[in-house]
């Protein structure tokens, strides 16, 4: 007879403890200690979202799982306070992991529908008709959730005429207010574009065959132009049972498919075969030869690791998450159906932010994370980069101190401006650096002590004046 406890199959997966180890306290904090000087043109709030989940996982369990925890902190006046809170979508308030299924588990009935991944709302959160909006990497609903305190306000489908879901990284436009989305299926070989005005309402709504079944991850919004992306990475349920969650199909052109925002028959362009997670931005110049839609992005490649033992059954799971990506710019001329690849840098850099309230017109600088050198998706540093030149500036942690995916808040008619991020070090302590972009190499202009550990974890936004 065996009296041996079971071995925890999560005892070796690196996302759920050190820096990833989720907290379960919903935290308030005022008039938090400043190391430094806070800039008195910082007004408004940095947010935060990420995976943290809500119960000790009893199966196996991927990073993505973990339940959407919102973290953010608001500036006014020199002072900065915290909060964090639970994303309380549907999945979470019927039972979240016990009910749904996770990425390594095989689909199920749920609700009157099939379920592949619990929807966690854990990806990104943009700042939409005066809300924040959680949204989740493989298309769920979109969790309304208020700026100020962080409290869930509804399950947004936009007045009841939300056809289908919203995928995470949708675009908001500034100028206009209005929400860009896009949304794919899993097994069928389409995939969707809509437009939210800025007050909430459904303005448009059409569907785009494709060759088949797609798992794409990002977007791009002009001016005019939406730009979805038709890439050669296919969802699958075998290799799921290989803990890899999704394959590449290799022999298959990249396709970039560029329409009008307020409807039309996509122009697609193809390029060299590639993967794409994170899109740095996207606009449109006048050439002697007619328009050109230009997308800068993050182009995969190969991250260099090979599976480590020390993870077990999560060995997998880690390699895939050690992204590593480059710089490139496509060029896209509407008039002449010409397309054109061109690399920034060879350096590797991701999670791209720009000046968020000049998303889809043209910028100048660009900020990524910079990766430590580990398997495990941690950032040792940012660098700046000149969109234009590709020239780049570096600034680098302290030793053992890891940040977030930053937001970029521009000085009253500069180009410079505060990056802001979010740091954790290996010792449990969190904080929110400050920088002048102007100098990216100097020390932060302030730091903000936080009274709790902040996991590392995924996408943030910057809401002006909350």
């Amino acid at each position: 007879m065996n009296d041996m406890a079971p071995i925890n199959p999560n005892s070796k997966n690196p996302y759920l403890k050190g820096l990833y180890a989720p907290v379960m306290e919903e935290v308030s904090a005022d008039k938090l200690e400043i190391i430094g000087e806070i800039p008195r043109e910082l007004h408004g709030g940095y947010f935060r979202n990420g995976p943290n989940p809500s119960s000790s996982p009893k199966g196996m369990h991927h990073w993505f799982d973990g339940d959407g925890m919102l973290h953010g902190v608001w500036f006014e006046n020199g002072s900065a306070r915290y909060k964090n809170r639970f994303v309380q979508t549907h999945d979470l308030k019927t039972g979240g992991a016990d009910a749904m299924p996770g990425i390594f588990e095989r689909s199920a009935d749920r609700d009157g529908r099939t379920v592949h991944y619990r929807d966690t709302a854990n990806t990104d959160v943009v700042y939409h008709n005066g809300n924040l909006l959680a949204l989740w990497y493989i298309s769920g609903q979109p969790v309304a959730v208020d700026a100020h305190t962080l409290e869930t306000i509804r399950i947004e489908n936009f007045n009841g005429k939300l056809p289908r879901n919203i995928s995470a990284h949708s675009k908001v436009d500034a100028t206009t207010g209005e929400l860009v989305f896009f949304d794919y299926a899993l097994y069928e070989p389409k995939m969707w574009t809509g437009t939210v005005s800025a007050t909430g309402a459904l303005t448009h709504f059409q569907e785009i065959e494709l060759p088949g079944p797609r798992l794409p991850h990002d977007m791009g919004m002009t001016e005019n132009y939406t730009i979805l992306h038709d890439l050669p990475v296919i969802f699958s349920e075998s290799a799921i049972r290989n803990r890899l969650w999704q394959i590449h199909v290799a022999d298959q052109p990249t396709r970039f498919g560029v329409l009008p925002r307020k409807g039309g028959a996509p122009k697609w362009f193809e390029f060299p075969t590639c993967y794409i997670y994170h899109v740095i931005n996207a606009w449109e110049e006048e050439t002697p030869n007619g328009t050109e839609v230009v997308m800068a992005a993050c182009k995969m490649v190969p991250n260099g690791f090979s599976p480590d033992p020390q993870y077990g059954a999560y060995s997998a799971m880690a390699d895939v998450l050690a992204l590593r990506a480059q710089p490139f710019i496509w060029r896209m001329n509407m008039a002449t159906g010409e397309g054109r690849e061109e690399q920034l840098d060879d350096a590797v850099s991701e999670f791209p932010v720009v000046d968020s309230l000049k998303t889809g017109r043209k910028t100048k600088h660009s900020y990524h994370v910079v990766f430590d050198d580990c398997i495990e998706q941690r950032f040792s540093g940012l660098v700046k980069y000149n969109l234009e030149t590709g020239a780049s500036e570096r600034h680098y942690f302290p030793k053992g101190v890891f940040g977030s995916e930053p937001v970029f808040v521009a000085r009253e008619g500069g180009d410079d401006g505060f990056l802001i991020t979010f740091t954790t070090d290996l010792a449990g302590q969190s904080e929110v650096h400050i920088l002048d972009t102007e100098d990216m190499s100097a020390a932060p202009v302030a730091r903000v002590k936080l009274p709790q550990r902040v996991p590392l974890g995924f996408h943030g936004t910057w809401a002006p004046g909350v």
